[in-house]
């Protein structure tokens, strides 16, 4: 009896060591990136959005305000019973349009749902938190909704400037940058999020890395400063390690402002009366919840952002290709038609994969039909 309580005991150790290092060696596969070392740990640590061993928001910042943690919500959702219309019932309706053979000279944007879109404007383009394989570390996770997933890196122009707004899945697919790699010019980054990129044979001549209140200039009169998000980092276990931010790009045509993600706060206002005249504001929208109210913007926050900013017109992101929180899946369309029309605000609303045009100092209110 002793002998088999002990074989029984030495299974269960045995099985326990082989999940651990199974785990282990999971989160050390290449996809999961690097965190910071050498010297830019050292340039990290002297930030003054850096303390205690982490990046900080700019206001005090409760990740999960029901306070159950992470990986307790994470589970959570997984595994509760889903809501109705979580997912679309029919496949999406997009557009394919030849991105090869757009001339560079137009201003315009194409989405390709959730937070991946392309920028044309003052003869540059500019690809943005592209996604095209795969937006979690396991491939059942964060499933494309049926017909979003018809763009493909190959699909993809050559590249002047890819923006990276912060190293989640989500926004940052490692497959993607790496088939993507040879035609990049360059990579724009927040702090620490270079070092991905460095680990997956990226020239780090190729990468600008800001903090939040740095400018690059990339070309004569074209520019891209980092700014303040408010949100988190990290794709492995260890948290806010590398920095999240929003961006202002300043072409010789127009001046763009890429929110990224994050929760509504006092940083839009201070963007708003630093930089007046942004002609496009690309606000979050989408993967909401009461539970994380400070790092994701809330529906009736949105009209608010905008108005702070002083966007002439606002394209709404991070919704329509997974289902990340819990509303129906078409709730943010909703509330960007609600925010059109009740805040007499422009905004636009393309269809994925469709080519809209961004000419300058457009003030109508614009709806269109996703």
């Amino acid at each position: 009896m002793l002998k088999r309580t002990m074989i029984v005991i030495l299974s269960i150790l045995l099985g326990v060591l082989l999940l651990t290092g199974a785990g282990a060696a999971f989160l050390h596969t290449p996809a999961f990136g690097r965190l910071p070392r050498g010297e830019r740990q050292q340039r990290i640590e002297r930030s003054p959005n850096y303390r205690d061993g982490e990046f900080r928001n700019c206001q005090p910042t409760t990740l999960m305000t029901s306070g159950q943690g992470r990986v307790r919500a994470m589970l959570g959702f997984l595994f509760r019973k889903k809501p109705e219309r979580l997912r679309p019932e029919t496949p999406i309706q997009v557009v394919k349009s030849d991105l090869r053979s757009l001339d560079p000279s137009q201003e315009l944007l194409v989405w390709f749902g959730h937070s991946s879109y392309l920028i044309q404007t003052g003869g540059k383009r500019l690809l943005v938190d592209p996604v095209f394989c795969r937006a979690a570390p396991l491939p059942l996770l964060n499933r494309p909704f049926a017909g979003t997933d018809v763009y493909t890196p190959d699909d993809m122009p050559d590249i002047d400037y890819l923006v990276i707004t912060h190293d989640h899945w989500d926004h940052l697919d490692y497959r993607t940058v790496l088939r993507l790699k040879a035609r990049i010019g360059r990579v724009i980054c927040p702090l620490g999020v270079g070092e991905h990129f460095e680990y997956w044979g990226f020239d780090p001549q190729r990468i600008v890395e800001l903090d939040w209140d740095e400018e690059a200039l990339l070309e004569e009169e074209f520019s891209i400063r980092c700014l303040p998000a408010r949100h988190f980092s990290g794709r492995g276990l260890r948290a806010n390690r590398t920095l999240w931010a929003s961006f202002l790009v300043e072409s010789p045509v127009q001046r763009f402002f890429i929110g990224g993600d994050g929760g509504y706060g006092d940083h839009f206002a201070r963007i708003g009366r630093c930089f007046p005249g942004i002609e496009l504001a690309i606000l979050e929208n989408g993967q909401y919840n009461a539970d994380w109210r400070y790092i994701h913007t809330l529906p009736g926050q949105l009209g608010r952002a905008a108005e702070e900013l002083g966007a002439k017109c606002v394209l709404t992101v991070h919704h329509s290709k997974y289902a990340l929180a819990r509303h129906a899946w078409d709730e943010p369309l909703r509330n960007a038609r609600r925010v059109a029309e009740e805040e007499s605000l422009c905004v636009l609303m393309p269809q994925i994969g469709q080519i809209l045009p961004i000419e300058p100092r457009q003030t109508e209110t614009t709806i269109k039909s996703l």
